[in-house]
């Protein structure tokens, strides 16, 4: 087995790309690293000190969209990334949306103070602060993948696609804090994300962190 993956479990971009892993089959090792104080040596294959990072054989990679493009490359079958240019452009978007809109309101403002600080940090929930994030800053975003959703089963067309995975993977960490796509509000949304997460890839996944954090 040549590819390691660094990175601690829970983050939304190392499940990303373990995801990717998964539905291609790759058999891969997994060292869970926390992005605090890293090594000097962890530096050197992802210089910017965040997860996740791999090694496959002599070569390193960091950065999850960079990590998921390679593996795409590297093991082209099954396709994650559409072979039509304009479904191509749009599972890159939606990616880039869950890397910086989701994930800034989801990891920063709900699962980071929820989940995170409460568990590890020993910090108090900021509840207000929470709800005032649900109420207010959550809704536009889901507005708009809901409004993206039409008949086809997935974000970019018919195939599942990085765009689905980089959507998806946020919603587990929203999950994790017992938080779900409301079916009255967004129920595309919801039947989307609850279809996805039951694929054995992603269904491993919040499984594995069922049992670590012990969350229903």
């Amino acid at each position: 087995m040549s590819i390691l993956l660094y990175g601690a479990g829970a983050s939304p971009f190392v499940r990303k790309v373990r995801v990717v892993l998964a539905e291609k089959n790759i058999p891969y090792a997994h060292e869970q690293l926390v992005p605090i104080n890293v090594s000097p040596e962890y530096r050197q294959i992802s210089p910017l000190g965040k997860i996740p990072a791999l090694r496959d054989g002599d070569r390193t990679l960091a950065d999850s969209s960079v990590i998921c493009a390679y593996l795409e490359r590297r093991h082209p079958e099954p396709a994650l990334y559409p072979v039509d240019p304009y479904q191509y452009a749009r599972a890159l978007w939606f990616e880039e949306y869950g890397d910086t809109a989701l994930v800034d309101v989801i990891g920063r403002k709900i699962f980071f103070p929820k989940f995170v600080a409460p568990r590890f940090l020993n910090q108090a929930v900021d509840e207000a602060a929470v709800e005032h994030a649900l109420r207010n800053d959550l809704p536009p975003l889901f507005d708009y993948v809901e409004s993206q959703l039409g008949t086809d089963p997935f974000l970019a067309g018919r195939s599942f696609s990085i765009g689905d995975i980089g959507i998806a993977t946020h919603l587990v960490n929203l999950r994790h804090c017992g938080i779900g796509v409301d079916p009255a509000r967004w129920p595309k949304l919801a039947r989307w994300a609850a279809a996805v997460h039951e694929r054995p890839s992603f269904r491993a996944l919040i499984d594995e962190d069922r049992q670590a954090f012990g969350v229903e």
